[in-house]
């Protein structure tokens, strides 16, 4: 069996900026993979344009440039908002610091602390990965059909999915 089209997938990986020596991001171990449903829209595509046809005991290396993984960095993102808006969480304006937020239609969204004056917190509302080319090696640890509940539900049930 390959992977294709609503396969569930198990793997390991490595995750590094760049390439092979870059920084170390994050890493997966066979003890708490990477499990989801292949064609769902739950990873990067072309991570998983990279692993298609791949099979179990498969070893993969390959890099995501910024712009086909988390999108470039975009200023626009990068808001001054009014201090008195964090009245009540002053606790939280550590630069650094990720603040959970809603918009204006009510979406959740994570920003990061970049500055703090007397009026303002400059918030960075881009995602954490925005601008870095991301180099992955892993291997393929197991392979099986999706269920037709996960299939319509969008994502892995049981262990390494989700429990309803």
């Amino acid at each position: 069996m390959t992977i294709s089209q609503n396969k569930v997938i198990t793997l390991t990986y490595e995750l590094k900026l760049n390439d092979a020596n870059g920084e170390f991001v994050e890493k997966t171990e066979a003890e708490n993979p990477l499990v989801f449903l292949y064609g769902a829209g739950q990873m990067i595509p072309d991570f998983e344009n990279n692993i298609s046809e791949l099979n179990v005991g498969d070893d993969f290396a390959f890099g995501i440039t910024a712009d086909r993984a988390y999108g470039e960095i975009d200023a626009e993102a990068v808001v001054n908002i009014p201090r008195e808006i964090f009245a009540e969480a002053e606790d939280m304006l550590n630069v650094g610091q990720a603040v959970p937020m809603r918009n204006d239609e009510g979406h959740l969204l994570q920003g990061v602390v970049q500055e703090v004056t007397d009026t303002i917190v400059v918030m960075d509302f881009n995602h954490p990965m925005a601008g870095k080319n991301l180099y992955f090696t892993g291997s393929i640890q197991e392979l099986r059909e999706a269920t037709a509940e996960e299939i319509e539900h969008g994502h892995v049930h049981g262990e390494g999915g989700q429990e309803h």
